[in-house]
């Protein structure tokens, strides 16, 4: 049940990721026309009035509440190294949805990642 809740706070926290982008993309027109740091109160109200940039938020605070409840019944080292997945879920949606090509080397680091968090789920949860 434990691994339950720390794999839909990391679902979760990967979807914030994927929404907050989308919603950014909107904003900058696809990293067209990037938010201006030298007028950051009109860059602000562009994202602040893009809906998916707040759906992702939102989704963001889901998680962490989630993520609350899992940090209330295991030690930090054990949960944290799950977070990792949140990578995996974007590399994956980068292939398999965006048809954004990964190389090789990346691809490694992800089994290098996914290698990790196995070991850490079979040490004891406290």
């Amino acid at each position: 049940m434990l691994i339950l809740f720390i794999i839909v706070s990391v679902l979760l926290a990967a979807t914030a990721q994927l929404t907050l982008k989308y919603g950014v993309d909107r904003v900058t027109k696809g990293g067209h026309s990037g938010i201006v740091l030298s007028e950051p109160a009109t860059s602000a109200l562009r994202v602040a009035r893009e809906p998916f940039v707040w759906a992702g938020l939102i989704l963001f605070a889901i998680s962490a509440a989630v993520w609350i409840v899992v940090l209330s019944r295991v030690s930090l080292s054990f949960a944290y190294p799950f977070a990792a997945l949140t990578y995996i879920i974007i590399v994956l949606f980068d292939q398999l949805i965006l048809k954004v090509p990964v190389p090789g080397l990346r691809w490694a680091g992800v089994l290098l990642i996914a290698t990790g968090i196995v070991l850490v789920s079979r040490t004891p949860h406290a």
